[in-house]
């Protein structure tokens, strides 16, 4: 006699992962481990560039526990300086956050950039652009504060606009390719910027040398109390959360981001590729000015020749924060740490404040390379990651 085998049971079925859980997680794992690996490293380069403990290293088989405990003691008393610099008491803090301010607001503009698929090397000559403009307003004109400085610091905002919108132009109508324009445009910008200073609009009465004169009292960003930090750390905040919605919550945002995906794509859904270009660089360019701007109006108050160096950084920034317009904000604030605590961390370590760009220079090469970052730590690529908006620009 046959027995009836009772019917299985159904089994719960769990349910797949969202994928973009998946992504978002890696996306940050990988800038975070990128950074790890970039404090490790730079710890390697204090060890052997210290001279003692150098020695302690060449004599390690008859001492181990003295070599050690000496690198130990160096990185550690470097790298707890270093955050002690840039967070340690208000003052510090402050500090930081007035060094992260143009980084933000550059930041912003190359990965604003990046994400219509253009490579903005030219941040530096913009933040020229904007502070010739912004600076002539700041110590022209006669008003009071409140019409002054928004008048100096919307005069920024165009004329870096307007120095970001030639190679914009050149790309939609020739077909230059933004990074040689761009690259171009920062020493045009540079001698321009030389050339003015000498002139009598610019040039401060009774001196002789390339220095501008200074920006009037109404024109300049009004600071927190008894610290140095400003209003325009608020500024760079306001325009990132602008920035980001832009990006994501209008249409021009999204034109953006589709053509920075795939041009012909959306040339063929009826999208001008060329305004699109000519437009994100643009609002690129005026972010860089608004960054040189904050510079000349809540810090130095005056323009001397050279670049600043913030539309460098701003590269790794955008790669850092992943072109998104929080991850920016919170890379800038990180390189802002690394420059205000780099002081401290060089008086009371004895570390030269060279490491920071050492330093800055490995986060770059290990985020720009998240392959070797798997690789080092064994991590899986469990999803794909949208190609940045860097690769695709090469290849246009």
């Amino acid at each position: 006699m046959k027995t009836e085998t009772p019917p299985a049971e159904p089994q719960e079925i769990e349910p797949p992962r969202p994928r973009s859980r998946s992504i978002a997680v890696e996306a940050l794992l990988i800038p975070l481990l990128a950074l790890f690996s970039a404090l490790v490293v730079g710890g390697i380069v204090m060890i052997f560039t210290d001279p003692e403990v150098a020695r302690a290293w060449a004599s390690v088989g008859r001492n181990p526990g003295n070599a050690i405990s000496m690198s130990w003691d160096l990185v550690s008393s470097a790298y707890g300086a270093l955050f002690e610099g840039a967070f340690g008491n208000p003052t510090a803090l402050s500090e930081t956050l007035l060094a992260s301010t143009p980084l933000i607001l550059a930041g912003l503009s190359v990965a604003l950039a990046f994400r219509a698929g253009l490579f903005n090397i030219g941040a530096e000559g913009q933040i020229i652009g904007g502070m010739l403009t912004s600076s002539w307003v700041a110590f022209t004109l006669d008003l009071p504060l409140v019409i002054h400085l928004p008048i100096a610091l919307i005069a920024g905002f165009l004329g870096g606009a307007f120095w970001g919108s030639i190679a914009g132009f050149l790309k939609a109508r020739t077909g230059a390719h933004e990074v040689i324009t761009t690259i171009m445009l920062n020493f045009i910008a540079l001698n321009l910027l030389t050339f003015f200073l000498k002139t009598p609009i610019y040039q401060r009465p009774g001196r002789t040398d390339p220095l501008s004169k200074e920006v009037a009292e109404s024109a300049r960003l009004p600071s927190f109390g008894d610290y140095r930090v400003n209003w325009g750390i608020v500024l760079a905040l306001l325009t990132a959360f602008v920035v980001w919605y832009l990006l994501f919550r209008t249409t021009i945002g999204f034109r953006f981001r589709a053509v920075g995906a795939n041009p012909k794509a959306a040339a063929y859904a009826g999208m001008s590729v060329a305004g699109t270009y000519i437009l994100a660089m643009a609002l690129a360019g005026g972010l860089s000015g608004l960054a040189g701007t904050a510079n000349l109006l809540g810090v130095v108050y005056s323009m001397s020749p050279g670049f600043l160096g913030y539309g460098f950084d701003a590269i790794a920034l955008a790669l850092l924060g992943r072109t998104h317009p929080l991850g920016v904000v919170l890379a800038a604030l990180l390189f802002g740490a690394l420059r205000a605590g780099a002081l401290q961390m060089q008086g009371t370590a004895g570390v030269g404040t060279d490491i920071i760009v050492v330093i800055q220079a490995l986060i770059i090469m290990f985020v720009a390379a998240p392959a070797l970052v798997r690789e080092i730590y064994r991590i899986r690529a469990r999803s794909a990651i949208e190609t940045d908006a860097i690769t695709k620009s090469w290849a246009s």
